[in-house]
């Protein structure tokens, strides 16, 4: 394995037993051995230590990809995931939640080989939604766009955070606003992008696939809130007129759709 990851996967957890398994095979399957998994646990009790660890010591015996972990309190998700974006070594950095999976054993190899040496600012894709066994259900309503800029998200989280590789040393300088509950990701997404863009850094479509994701996370389970607070950082960061506007069609194409 090369001594720097070109690939930083980053999985925080608390309490994932149920979920958590498919979210390490799927990275332990991976038939690219240029990555390191680092997972971030919040003093799980339900044994999600337990498989985190067994996945450590079967990747250190198999001499794959590096896995790193730690467990111990911290205050909250975007705490969690700050501390592994400080922790990440590769080149490119993603979150893959508990119960998300890479796409195909492939996912990371076809990344690799697109990038070819290369900066991106981001390497982003497609996703699909799956249930809890990994089957299919349906894909992301929202698409990527041909290219991304940071004017994108005006018009939603038009990528999917889990399949949105940023380019670590980027990542590091705009970390997450740990002020804001449920939607710091589509904040740092923003920022991310803009501070990429002044560096004269190009996105990239691998217009791919890249994620399997398992629609019940912290988002869903608060949706109200969070589009609250997705309203506010969308005034933030493109005025409060744009917000309106957009959130008026969210509205207006929701009514059409049923």
């Amino acid at each position: 394995m090369p001594l720097s990851p070109l690939f930083s996967v980053i999985t925080v957890t608390f309490n994932a037993a149920s979920t958590i398994e498919a979210t390490l095979l799927s990275v332990e399957r991976q038939s690219y051995d240029g990555v390191e998994h680092i997972i971030v646990d919040g003093q799980s009790t339900d044994g999600t230590v337990a498989l985190v660890r067994g996945y450590s010591e079967r990747s250190a015996k198999a001499g794959s990809h590096t896995v790193r972990w730690l467990s111990e309190r911290d205050d909250g998700l975007y705490y969690a995931m700050n501390k592994g974006l400080r922790l990440a070594k590769g080149k490119y950095l993603v979150f893959l939640n508990a119960g998300d999976r890479l796409h195909s054993p492939t996912t990371l190899a076809s990344l690799a080989s697109l990038q070819e040496g290369r900066d991106y600012s981001v390497l982003y894709g497609e996703t699909d939604i799956v249930d809890t066994s990994g089957s299919f259900l349906r894909h992301r309503r929202l698409k990527a766009p041909s290219t991304l800029t940071s004017r994108s998200f005006r018009q939603g989280m038009l990528v999917c955070h889990q399949s949105f590789y940023a380019l670590t040393s980027l990542a590091q300088s705009v970390p997450y606003d740990t002020r804001i509950r449920f939607s710091a990701d589509y904040d740092w997404a923003i920022r991310l992008l803009t501070e990429g863009e002044r560096q004269g850094l190009p996105t990239l479509n691998t217009r791919l696939v890249l994620t399997d994701y398992l629609s019940e996370g912290l988002t869903t389970r608060n949706h109200r809130q969070s589009l609250l607070e997705r309203f506010s950082l969308m005034s933030k960061h493109y005025g409060t007129a744009v917000a309106l506007a957009e959130h008026l069609w969210f509205a207006v194409r929701a009514i059409i759709k049923r």
